[in-house]
């Protein structure tokens, strides 16, 4: 791309895989793809790309992660674990920028719930009208919105954000209960995944 296209002004890192099966039935070599692909890929594109960003004090880089990479998931050990990491990243990142006073690089961590892409398909929602499975066009358009606006944490739905205030303070059983009344920790049990194709 670089090559081909030159420097850009903004990076989204989109690319995601998932295993969705628990963390003993996953196979290491998946394990290790889910982690290349979900965070690895975030180190090698923003070492490509970050340098001209910093030369030029201007650039956006935009990190897809997840809600997952806020809260663990049954069955989604290695996503949860690549999402954790693709925040924390995209953290430091952005506090590497602030201290070399790169205050024109800026950052924006997009952590959705479930998308309709196909990636996780049969997973279903408890409770729709709170969480609901998003559409891409929507997400794609607060992302947009947020990348214009500076924003540097979205969280889709808006209701993340209350869920991750009560669990900055309350213990982790409570927490435990909560995400299980809005079946959030089992949200993996029907899980399918794109078909394969043949």
């Amino acid at each position: 791309v670089k090559k081909e296209v030159g420097d850009v002004s903004i990076l989204i890192n989109n690319a995601g895989v998932v295993i969705g099966k628990k963390f003993l039935d996953s196979p290491d070599p998946l394990v290790e793809k889910t982690m290349e692909v979900n965070t690895m890929a975030h180190f090698w594109t923003y070492k490509a790309f970050l340098p001209a960003m910093i030369a030029a004090n201007h650039g956006h880089l935009v990190s897809i992660a997840s809600a997952a990479g806020l809260c663990g998931c049954s069955q989604a050990s290695d996503y949860c674990a690549s999402k954790f990491a693709a925040i924390g990243f995209a953290e430091s990142v952005d506090t590497e920028m602030r201290t070399q006073r790169k205050t024109g690089v800026k950052t924006t961590i997009v952590c959705p719930y479930v998308i309709n892409t196909g990636m996780f398909d049969g997973v279903k929602s408890k409770w729709p009208r709170v969480f609901p499975i998003l559409e891409p066009e929507y997400v794609a358009e607060r992302i947009i919105t947020a990348v214009r606006q500076n924003q540097e944490v979205v969280c889709i739905p808006r209701i993340i954000y209350v869920f991750l205030f009560l669990k900055s303070f309350l213990p982790v059983k409570a927490t435990a209960l909560i995400l299980d009344y809005f079946g959030l920790i089992d949200l993996m049990s029907t899980f399918k995944g794109r078909p394969k194709k043949e």
